[in-house]
């Protein structure tokens, strides 16, 4: 039983290098929202790390989800599996909210409708009759990528699935992440974390990972892993105050 209350640290590794790269971009957004500088991030390095630091952060989910259910199948707890997603899955999705009354009251000219942890809480809940197939979530993640990337190319009228991807003409919102298609990406996430950890354990590929845990750089991003939710909810109020406090941007800015 002791191995079962093992955390893998690459994962918290990698989960703690998609936080580091999700503080830069939005450092790099702050600077520009704020008009301290230019800074196009519409293109070019700034949209790279911005969507591969949102691919990585959604893809490990996917395999945190994997990994929790198969250690529940191997203790044998069926009866506290939804229910315990679905708790879950609320609880990301409330801080969601609290996320956009925050950018209803503090952003000039728009809300966070549907951001990443609205997503999040959604999709945890949607996963839980996935958790249990392998080559099942890859054949869906496919067309699943595939409809979200093509509905991203037009708007439609006045519609509430914005949150499945289907845009009204005119929506805006500082963070967005709609099931189709980042759905996909956590169910590629699922087939990793089944294929690569089945049954809560190694397969001949990760066993073979250098052991590099004992670095202090190491230690150290997987303490922001392991924290990542916290470091998401307080990093940006500590980005505008920490670029107010360098006299880089102006904190009236943030308001209409």
């Amino acid at each position: 039983m002791t191995e079962l209350h093992e955390r893998f640290w690459e994962i918290d590794l990698l989960r703690g290098i998609a936080i580091i790269m999700m503080v830069g971009f939005h450092l790099l957004y702050d600077i520009n929202y704020l008009g301290a500088y230019d800074i196009n991030l519409a293109t070019g390095p700034g949209f790279i790390i911005g969507r591969l630091s949102a691919i990585l952060f959604i893809m490990i989910g996917g395999i945190s989800l994997s990994l929790s259910y198969s250690r529940k199948q191997r203790i044998y707890d069926p009866v506290s599996g939804f229910i315990k997603y679905t708790k879950r899955g609320l609880k990301i999705f409330l801080w969601g909210m609290v996320i956009t009354a925050g950018s209803y009251i503090f952003l000039r000219d728009g809300v966070i409708v549907f951001g990443i942890l609205h997503f999040i809480g959604v999709a945890i809940i949607l996963a839980y009759p996935f958790l249990k197939y392998k080559v099942a979530n890859l054949m869906l993640a496919i067309p699943v990528i595939a409809l979200g990337s093509w509905m991203q190319t037009f708007d439609i009228g006045n519609t509430w699935l914005f949150w499945i991807g289907l845009r009204p003409e005119g929506f805006h919102s500082y963070d967005y992440f709609p099931l189709f298609p980042w759905f996909g990406v956590l169910l590629l996430g699922i087939f990793l974390g089944n294929s690569l950890y089945p049954n809560y354990k190694r397969t001949s590929l990760t066993s073979g990972i250098p052991n590099i845990s004992a670095m202090l750089s190491v230690k150290t991003l997987c303490y922001m892993g392991e924290r990542s939710l916290l470091i998401y909810l307080l990093h940006q109020p500590m980005l505008v105050i920490l670029l107010y406090a360098t006299g880089i941007a102006d904190l009236n800015q943030l308001y209409p």
